[in-house]
């Protein structure tokens, strides 16, 4: 929930729409396009700026279809409206709950409608700088999973993991909670304390970890030299910086004329789309990096663009249960074009394409349109991206015969990294 994409943007009379790449989401924006709000200002908006109920009905009571009677939501309106106990009924409270039920009702964990006030505080994050835990989040067979926590993120330092399950927050059972809900209630002031009830990926044990907020920056390009010929490129974000982070780093990294580069896109949890296709560009010279659409027939196609300065050097790249959306999209691109080889685990499968609505009394619509595919048309949503060579323990701790853990953890799908590219004697 954290980045908005101006680039690509039309301007509308009535309203503004932003695509997003959810993860996560945290979820991710990616463009503006034309698009109709639901409804007239003047028709259904008081001069103070409060909803007209009245006058929805009036308007849209008499809607019709093959398979609904319209006229049963009026009428329990009108009796909870008249007959509750409590008078009098707040409408607005009302009017906002029946909207976002008929949203649930898709069953789909990334659409979401959130009234003005949550809306509000979810724009926030899209301005860059939050204050968190730092970690994105995404939903699995119902259930509010950590998808990555960023580095050196307070998230990370309590020791969330990929994979992690949480199913409570500050004691509130997360199984009602939407996605965004979940995500608001993480969020908060730096220096408070959000504490939640998880279960770690693959253990059955639950426990309370408590996490004070900070504010979260993300340094998300490093780079070094690794054996004096390969070169190591971390990337943990696709925000607002990262291409000029990884401009200069790509620069840099030229004049060390590198034979191979690891370009390791672990927990990484995505971002936007277009700082994706340019990253993917400079290892694809031509052809498509990701296609979007809901019909195989009827798809966007997002080719290749810029310089292709790493073409043709060797590269791998790393991913893990924490590479998701944006960073699924640079994997899947560069292994179906064959310019990398992909190692580490089974991707998280983000790849759904939200478009996020602003009403015009500040509520907003999260609505799932498309779905992401590689460039070989591989379904990257629920699938993800499967390794070319797998890596079952990505950090191993050398341990003595009776299990004690010594020495320091080593990184192993770095070190296949760096032994696929180093020279054969």
């Amino acid at each position: 929930m954290l980045f908005m994409d101006t680039n690509d943007q039309k301007t509308s009379r009535q309203g503004r729409v932003i695509k997003w790449i959810l993860a996560i989401g945290l979820t991710f924006a990616f463009g503006v396009f034309v698009g109709q709000t639901l409804y007239v200002r003047d028709q259904l908006f008081a001069e103070d700026g409060t909803i007209k109920i009245e006058r929805v009905i009036d308007l849209y009571g008499q809607t019709r279809s093959e398979e609904v009677d319209f006229d049963q939501f009026w009428d329990v309106w009108n009796k909870v409206k008249g007959k509750f106990v409590d008078q009098p009924v707040d409408e607005v409270k009302l009017f906002y709950g029946a909207i976002k039920g008929m949203v649930a009702g898709l069953d789909d964990p990334y659409s979401v409608y959130l009234p003005p006030e949550p809306a509000k505080e979810f724009a926030a994050d899209l301005a860059g700088e939050f204050e968190g835990i730092g970690a994105e989040i995404g939903m699995r067979d119902g259930k509010l999973i950590v998808i990555a926590p960023l580095p050196e993120s307070p998230a990370q330092k309590a020791g969330l993991k990929p994979g992690d399950t949480i199913y409570a927050i500050d004691g509130e059972d997360t199984a009602s909670l939407s996605l965004e809900e979940a995500v608001l209630k993480i969020r908060g002031p730096k220096g408070t304390t959000v504490t939640l009830t998880v279960s770690h990926d693959g253990i059955e044990t639950i426990e309370d970890v408590a996490i004070v907020r900070d504010t979260i920056t993300v340094p998300t390009v490093y780079w070094e030299m690794k054996e004096n010929t390969i070169a190591y490129l971390r990337i943990s974000y696709f925000n607002q910086d990262t291409w000029d982070r990884f401009d200069k780093a790509v620069r840099e990294m030229l004049l060390k004329s590198p034979k191979g580069i690891v370009l390791d896109l672990r927990s990484n949890p995505g971002g936007f789309l277009e700082t994706s296709i340019d990253i993917a560009s400079e290892w694809i010279e031509n052809g498509v990096v990701v296609s979007e659409g809901a019909q195989v027939d009827n798809r966007q196609e997002f080719r290749s663009r810029g310089r292709h300065r790493l073409a043709g050097i060797p590269t791998v790249a790393l991913v893990d249960e924490g590479t998701a959306s944006g960073s699924e999209i640079v994997a899947g691109a560069l292994q179906d074009h064959g310019v990398a080889t992909v190692v580490g685990a089974q991707t998280f499968g983000k790849g759904s394409v939200q478009d996020f609505e602003v009403l015009p009394d500040g509520s907003a619509l999260k609505l799932t349109i498309a779905r992401w595919y590689t460039p070989n048309g591989r379904q990257i949503d629920k699938e993800g991206i499967a390794p070319d060579v797998v890596i079952e323990e990505m950090f191993v701790v050398e341990k003595d015969e009776v299990g004690v853990e010594i020495g320091e953890v080593k990184d192993a799908g770095l070190e296949k990294a760096i032994e696929m590219l180093s020279p054969k004697s």
